[in-house]
C-alpha cells in the first residue's frame, strides 16, 4: 500500500471545500487500495477557511492543515505542503475543482505501470476565461519558451501528481522567489502530460486579476532568464558607441562650420532618449538586485501560525509539560519552518 499527499493550496475558499473534500472522499474510495492524506494549507484567508480545515480534521484523520500567519502567496503553500508531505507520491490541486480530481487514479496508474516520475496536466481550452486574459497568458508562454532554457509547457496547471524522487528535487529548490512551473520544468524528470478542457469554478471567485498574473509572469521570467540583463547590457553598449558617434559628428561641425545655436531641440530629444534608455536598463537590473537581496537575507518561504500537528504533537505530550505549556500564554505560536 502506497500512501498519497494531496497538496491543497486554499485563499478563502470555505465555501469551496466541503465541495472539494466530498468530490475526493469519492475518489478516495474509488482507490481504496491506497492510503491517502490530504494537506489543507491555509494562505492567510480572512474568512473561515481555516475554520473549515478544522473541521474536516475533527471528522477525518485524512485531513492535515497549515496556516500561515499572513498571506504568503501560492507558491509558499505549495512548497509548505509539499515540505510536509509524507506519502511516497505527492499531488497538487487546486481546491475549486478546476483541477479534476477524477484524473488522479489515471495519473497514478500512470507513474505505477509507465516510466515516468511525474504526470503533469494543462488545459486543451479557455473556454469561459476572458479574451484579454487567454491572450495575454498564450503570450508569456510564448515569450518564456523562447528566452528561457527552462521549458514551460503553454496552458500548464499546477496539479500533477510525482514521485517521492521529484518531489525532494523540487524541495531543493528553496529559493524565496519561486515559480513552480519553471521548478518543475528546471529539475528534469519524465513527465507525462495529460489534457483537459477548461472547467468553471465549484464555488468562489478567482483570486488572480490580470495585474497579480502580469507580476507572476514577471518573477517566471526573471527567475529563469537572464534575457532582460543581456538585452539591457546589449543597449548599454549599443547607446554607448552611438553616444561616441554623435559626439565626433558634432566635433567635426562644429570645427567646420561652426557652433550655430539651433540644433538644441535634437539635443533635448538624445538627452531624453538616451536618459529613459539607460532608466529602463537600471530598472531591469533593479529587478534583479531586488530578487539578490531577498535571497541573501535567507528569509523563511513561510511563517505557520496553526496546524493540526502541532495539536498531536500537544496531544502526545506528558501531562506535566502540557499544562507548564499552557501556562505561557494563551497566544497563538508563530512556528518558522
Amino acid at each position: 500500500m502506497n500512501k498519497i499527499s494531496i497538496i491543497v493550496p486554499c485563499y478563502n475558499e470555505d465555501a469551496a471545500l466541503p465541495i472539494y473534500y466530498k468530490e475526493m472522499c469519492k475518489i478516495m474510495a474509488q482507490m481504496k487500495e491506497e492510503e491517502f492524506e490530504l494537506i489543507f494549507v491555509d494562505d492567510g484567508s480572512t474568512d473561515h477557511t481555516l475554520a473549515e480545515m478544522k473541521t474536516l480534521h475533527e471528522k477525518d484523520e485524512r485531513c492535515q492543515y497549515f496556516s500561515f500567519s499572513r498571506n504568503f502567496g501560492k507558491e509558499a503553500a505549495i512548497y509548505a505542503g509539499l515540505k510536509n508531505a509524507t506519502g511516497e507520491y505527492a499531488a497538487i490541486m487546486d481546491v475549486d475543482l478546476q483541477d479534476p480530481p477524477s484524473l488522479l487514479p489515471e495519473m497514478y496508474r500512470i507513474l505505477k505501470e509507465e516510466p515516468y516520475d511525474s504526470v503533469a496536466t494543462r488545459r486543451s481550452t479557455r473556454k469561459g476565461e476572458p479574451k484579454i486574459r487567454s491572450f495575454l497568458s498564450k503570450e508569456f508562454y510564448n515569450v518564456i519558451n523562447k528566452i528561457s532554457k527552462t521549458e514551460i509547457v503553454s496552458g500548464a496547471r499546477d496539479y500533477r501528481l510525482m514521485n517521492r524522487k521529484m518531489v525532494d528535487a523540487v524541495l531543493e529548490m528553496s529559493e524565496y522567489n519561486r515559480f513552480s512551473k519553471g521548478i518543475f520544468g528546471w529539475v528534469g524528470f519524465r513527465t507525462k502530460w495529460l489534457e483537459y478542457e477548461n472547467i468553471e469554478r465549484s464555488a468562489g471567485e478567482t483570486k488572480w486579476n490580470v495585474k497579480k498574473l502580469f507580476i507572476y509572469s514577471l518573477e517566471g521570467i526573471t527567475g529563469f532568464s537572464v534575457v532582460p540583463l543581456s538585452i539591457a547590457s546589449y543597449m548599454g553598449v549599443l547607446f554607448c558607441g552611438l553616444s561616441f558617434l554623435m559626439i565626433v559628428a558634432i566635433v567635426v561641425r562644429t570645427l567646420i562650420w561652426g557652433d550655430p545655436v539651433a540644433g538644441w531641440p535634437s539635443l533635448v530629444c538624445i538627452l531624453f532618449g538616451v536618459g529613459g534608455v539607460q532608466l529602463l536598463c537600471t530598472g531591469i537590473l533593479g529587478q534583479y538586485l531586488a530578487k539578490t537581496y531577498l535571497e541573501v537575507k535567507n528569509r523563511p518561504v513561510y511563517l505557520l501560525k496553526d496546524s493540526s500537528k502541532e495539536e498531536q504533537r500537544i496531544m502526545m505530550m506528558p501531562l506535566s509539560q502540557n499544562m507548564r505549556r499552557k501556562s505561557y500564554g494563551k497566544g497563538k505560536e508563530v512556528h518558522s519552518v
